[in-house]
C-alpha cells in the first residue's frame, strides 16, 4: 500500500548526470542575489553545508538502539519523532517533521520520496545516490517487494510491505525489528547493528551473527 502525500512547493529530480534543472539554476540564482544583497553571506552557507556534512547515520542507529531499550522513548518516538530526538540532543530546528514508523514481524515499511529526494537530512546526514534516482523512486510504489529482494530483503507473503512516502514538511524514518539474541546487549552494541538502510527500509538489521552486518554510512 502507497501513501501519496502532495509535494507542492518542491521540485521534482531527474538522475545525476543529467543537466541542471531549471529549479537548480533558480536556485542558484536566488542564493547569489541573497548574498549580494546581504540578506545570507556565503560563510553562513558554508557553515550550514559543514553542519550537514556532519550529520551521519550513526545519530539514526543510537535513537534506534534507545528505542529498543526505552519503552518511554520508543512511544514518544512513535508519537512525535521531531520531540523524541530532540530530547536525545539532536538538533532538528528548522527541519520538516519527523515521522517514525515501525516494522513488525507482520509490517514493513519502506520509505521513499516519489517526486525528488526528500529524507531526514538532520538526522540521517546525506541520502544515498540510489534514494534519488528515479529507478528507486518509480519503483519503490509500482514493486516495493521486487525492490527490497533487489536489496537482499525477502519477506514472507504474508508480510504486508507498506511505502511511505517523504515531502517537503515530513520526512519518515524506519524503527526496524531488534534481531534475535540481543536480549542482553548495551545500548552502545545495538547501535552498532544497525545501518542506513534499515532506518529507510530497504534491508532488515541483521542478528549478530550474520555475515551480512554491514555499518553503510556512506
Amino acid at each position: 500500500m502507497s501513501q501519496v502525500h502532495d509535494h507542492d512547493g518542491h521540485a521534482a529530480i531527474e538522475d545525476l548526470d543529467r543537466p541542471p534543472s531549471r529549479y537548480e539554476i533558480l536556485e542558484q540564482a536566488v542564493r547569489e542575489l541573497l548574498i549580494e544583497k546581504g540578506v545570507l553571506t556565503a560563510a553562513a552557507i558554508r557553515r550550514q553545508m559543514e553542519d550537514m556534512d556532519s550529520r551521519t547515520p550513526e545519530q539514526g542507529a543510537a535513537v534506534v538502539a534507545r528505542a529498543w531499550t526505552d519503552p518511554a522513548f520508543k512511544a514518544l518516538l512513535l508519537r512525535d519523532g521531531t520531540a523524541a530526538v530532540e530530547s536525545v540532543g539532536i538538533d532538528m530546528a528548522n527541519a520538516p517533521r519527523l515521522a517514525v514508523v515501525e516494522n513488525t514481524p507482520r509490517l514493513h515499511h519502506l520509505v521513499v520520496c516519489t517526486l525528488c529526494s526528500c529524507y531526514p537530512r538532520k538526522l540521517l546526514g546525506i541520502p544515498p545516490a540510489w534514494y534519488k534516482s528515479h529507478a528507486y523512486r518509480s519503483r519503490a510504489v509500482i514493486d516495493p517487494r521486487g525492490v527490497l529482494e533487489e536489496f537482499g530483503t525477502a519477506l514472507a507473503p504474508e508480510v504486508e510491505i507498506r511505502v511511505v512516502d517523504s515531502t517537503a514538511d515530513l520526512r519518515y524514518m524506519v524503527l526496524p525489528l531488534r534481531p534475535a539474541g540481543t536480549a542482553d546487549w548495551p545500548r552502545e552494541a545495538l547501535a552498532g547493528l544497525v545501518n542506513r538502510d534499515s532506518m529507510i527500509g530497504v534491508s532488515p538489521v541483521r542478528s549478530p551473527g550474520d555475515a551480512a552486518v554491514v555499518r553503510n554510512t556512506g
